[in-house]
């Protein structure tokens, strides 16, 4: 196995992008909102513009590309697969969805394919698609505690936001650990390499997870009792040094990202179709 393709990680990157200049609060309503956004709608011009503003913004945040590369062929290489399966369970969803039938090839049985399932499975792949460079943008300019913070000021209870703090903080420090592990094991003549048969690859690859569970359990269990040792849960609330104040960039963002959700809301009420198709 070659552990140079570990190199990417899912953690903050400070790269003083305006992005990164946001507070938590903002980029996590912005966030969650994308998401509101995104399940409401099938309409093909919403999830496209969608995908190209979620484009812009990691470009903006100056993320190297190298950094997310595997995570988008990861992704692409999952959604194309669900496709796949989905075409595979109702291969004429899409027709029946949209009321029509265009056949673009002629197969066995139930399999015919038609426009219609085409650009159903299109339109859904890439709506779940649109919700990944949000994902990203969100993930690398924001960091574990100021996310933390965040969490607390929307109501979230301090333990819980604190452990997700923890455990996007802890993220890269596993990933070392699996790297390290491979080394040592790979040292002792463990082959992870292509020489062998798959089968054997995910054999040697068990011998790696069992050391790196436990190490993972024993620095939980460090923090844990440091945690203790300190107080933490102690009383109801705490403070967060972390927590910044809304600036004007901050309400202004707000507020134009509340907009686009009450009028997305507002299309989707109206609209007489759920799915949209041009005729």
């Amino acid at each position: 196995m070659n552990t140079s393709k570990m190199s990417f990680g899912i953690n903050y990157i400070d790269t003083g992008s305006p992005l990164h200049r946001l507070n938590g609060i903002t980029k996590l309503v912005m966030f969650l909102a994308w998401v509101t956004v995104v399940l409401i709608t099938f309409d093909l011009r919403i999830i496209l513009s969608l995908i190209c503003l979620g484009l812009l913004l990691l470009k903006i945040s100056r993320i190297p590309f190298k950094v997310y590369r595997p995570l988008v062929i990861g992704t692409g290489s999952v959604l194309l697969l669900n496709a796949f399966f989905m075409y595979l369970l109702a291969p004429q969803q899409g027709s029946i969805l949209i009321g029509s039938e265009n056949i673009l090839l002629e197969l066995p049985g139930n399999y015919t394919l038609t426009k219609e399932t085409l650009f159903y499975l299109s339109t859904i792949t890439l709506k779940y698609f649109s919700m990944f460079p949000i994902a990203l943008v969100f993930v690398f300019s924001t960091h574990p505690t100021e996310f933390a913070a965040s969490l607390c000021r929307i109501g979230v209870p301090y333990k819980i936001a604190y452990a997700v703090s923890l455990t996007l903080r802890y993220l890269p420090e596993v990933k070392k650990d699996f790297i390290n592990i491979t080394h040592a094991q790979q040292a002792r003549g463990v082959d992870l390499s292509k020489n062998t048969s798959l089968f054997m690859r995910m054999k040697n690859v068990s011998k790696i997870l069992g050391p790196l569970i436990f190490s993972s359990l024993d620095r939980a269990d460090e923090i844990s009792n440091a945690m203790v040792l300190r107080g933490f849960g102690r009383h109801k609330t705490r403070t967060w040094y972390s927590l910044r104040p809304l600036t004007s960039r901050d309400i202004t963002c707000l507020v134009v990202i509340g907009v686009c959700v009450v009028l997305s809301i507002a299309k989707r009420i109206m609209d007489d179709t759920l799915f949209w198709y041009p005729m």
